[in-house]
Formats: structure tokens, C-alpha cells, sequence
């Protein structure tokens, strides 16, 4: 274990065809990793991430598969000895890969997990009933003015504070355009709506994490072996049913992401690496934390270069 590294796992919106092609033509570990999800969740989730966009970007799919995902470059990165992070934090449903990958929560489980965390967000608002929206170059106060100007009774609010000026907001699909126009008129640079089909980590969540409670009390815990920063709160829980219980308020809360890189900065991180397909976080996180070293894993040769990079440290 290094302290000066830790590990974040991506969420749902970096899901891509054909992800993690090259790194499975060249690691049994991809596929076999993708096998066990199947076997949970009875397809064939390998064929699915590329093969099928339609299914792969259905949110009880997409959630799986980049749990998937992440977690079998995770194994690949044990496997291959690399360095060992000290804190870890996921965005969003990437909290479960954090879960997994630091003891906390079996991969199997984890899977059935999210692949309900998916169906219960779906069925919580019809499609088209609800929105989200990216709001870019405002403040977070007058992201949050203008959600409470363009409510008018309706749910709209900021739910993941990405990186400074990066925000995204969710809520009623009529509520949502409105505030996408408030926030123009506050001089956002962009504000634009995001092509999703449930509005993740609002109020309109609520029912859904009501349910959730129960699968996640069903569910085989352990204490993290590592600190895990979790998005609801941005610090770390002391024990099992705080953790638990940030997951349930997880799904109506906003994720605190740049709060969470600063408390992994807090904690000793100067090396923080995205462990999963793509490399959003990458981009985030050193806005969120000036002068800090982000790696991505997304790639064989990405992944070579941070297996290198931090073995040297």
C-alpha cells in the first residue's frame, strides 16, 4: 500500500461499445470477470457491452456493466501487482465498485445489487417524466438559485457537483428546461439537457431508495479494508450501517465529488487513478484538486503507463 495513492471507480455515463475490447484480447481476466456477472444476472453481459448499445445504455444493464467493468480491471491490477491504493471513492453507482474492490461487498452481490439499483430508478419515474441537464461555468449558489426559481412546485435540483463549475441538475423534465433556461440567463456557459432516462440522485429517487433499503440490509457486509469516501457525505463511514445507509440516501442525494477528491487530497492522495472504462473522472479530478496526478486505466497502454508510473513511486 502506497498513501499517497488512491483509487476511484467510474459511474454510469461511461459506458461505451466494445469497452475494454483490447484489454480483454489480451487478459483472460476480463472475460472470466464478465462471465461471473452473467451468471448472476442471466445473459451474457460480455456480448451485450459489444454488441448491443440499446440494452448496454438501459440503466439496470449500464449499471452492471460498468460495475463489471471496473472491477475487472481492478483484478487485472491485483494480478499484475500493482501499486496498492490507500483511500478509494466511487462516482456514483461507482461507489459499488469501491465496495468491492476494498473488501466490503462480494462481486457477485454487488452485481445483483446494482443490476436492482437500475430496475428501481427506472420504475421510480416513467420515461420521459423526468430530465437532467449539464450547467457549465456557474456558480454552485446560483445553480442552486436558479433550480429554486424554476421549480414552481415541481422537483429540480442540483445533484453532483462534478468539478468547480460543473454541475448537473435533475428533476421533473418540465422543471429541469426551465432551469436550464434560468441558468442561461445567470450566464452559464453551457447549460444543456443529457440524453439519460432517469433523473439520478434527486427527491424523485425517493421511493426507489425506500425499496433499495431492504436489498441492501439482505446483503453480505464487511467494513471497507481501506478508507472509502462516500458521495453522500464525503468522508468516510465508522461502521456498517452508516455505510449502508449513505447508499439508501445516495440515490436522492447529490454527489459530492469534488468534496470527495479533497477529502481523498485531505487523507494523503496525490496520485488518484480511475479504475473502469473511460477517463471522465480523470478530467475531473485534477480540477478538482489542483496540482494532483490522475491516471486512467481505460486502455492496455493507459494502463501500462500507470502500472509504470506508480511503480516508481
Amino acid at each position: 500500500m502506497t498513501t499517497s495513492i488512491a483509487f476511484v471507480f467510474p459511474g454510469q455515463g461511461s459506458q461505451a461499445l466494445g469497452m475494454l475490447a483490447e484489454h480483454a484480447a489480451a487478459n483472460p481476466l476480463i472475460q472470466q470477470t464478465f462471465a461471473e456477472a452473467s451468471e448472476v444476472l442471466g445473459f451474457d453481459l460480455w456480448s451485450v457491452s459489444q454488441n448491443d448499445e440499446a440494452k448496454l445504455n438501459q440503466t439496470d444493464t449500464t449499471q452492471p456493466a460498468i460495475l463489471t467493468a471496473s472491477i475487472a480491471l481492478w483484478r487485472v491490477w491485483q494480478a499484475q501487482s500493482g501499486a496498492q491504493p490507500a483511500q478509494v471513492a466511487g462516482h456514483s453507482l461507482g461507489e459499488y465498485s469501491a465496495l468491492v474492490a476494498a473488501g466490503a461487498l462480494p462481486f457477485a452481490e454487488a452485481v445483483r445489487l446494482v443490476q436492482r439499483r437500475g430496475q428501481l430508478m427506472q420504475q421510480a419515474v416513467p420515461a420521459g417524466q423526468g430530465g437532467m441537464a449539464a450547467i457549465l461555468g456557474l456558480e454552485d449558489d446560483d445553480v442552486r438559485a436558479a433550480c429554486a426559481e424554476a421549480a414552481q412546485g415541481a422537483v429540480v435540483a442540483p445533484v453532483n457537483f462534478n468539478a468547480p463549475g460543473q454541475v448537473v441538475i435533475a428533476g421533473a423534465a418540465e422543471a429541469v428546461a426551465r432551469a436550464v433556461e434560468a441558468c442561461k440567463a445567470r450566464g452559464a456557459k453551457r447549460a444543456m439537457p443529457l440524453p439519460v432516462s432517469v433523473p439520478s440522485h434527486c427527491a424523485l429517487m425517493q421511493p426507489a431508495a425506500e425499496q433499495f433499503a431492504a436489498d441492501l440490509a439482505a446483503a453480505s457486509w464487511a467494513m471497507p479494508n481501506m478508507p472509502l469516501v462516500q458521495n453522500v457525505s464525503a468522508t468516510v463511514a465508522g461502521d456498517i450501517a452508516a455505510l449502508r445507509m449513505a447508499l439508501v440516501s445516495q440515490l436522492y442525494s447529490p454527489v459530492r465529488w469534488v468534496e470527495s477528491v479533497q477529502a481523498l487530497a485531505a487523507g494523503g492522495a496525490e496520485h488518484v487513478v480511475e479504475c473502469g472504462p473511460g477517463k471522465v473522472l480523470s478530467g475531473l479530478n485534477k480540477r478538482c484538486v489542483k496540482g494532483l496526478n490522475t491516471y486512467n486505466t481505460d486502455t492496455p497502454d493507459a494502463f501500462a503507463a500507470t502500472l509504470a508510473a506508480l511503480a516508481a513511486l
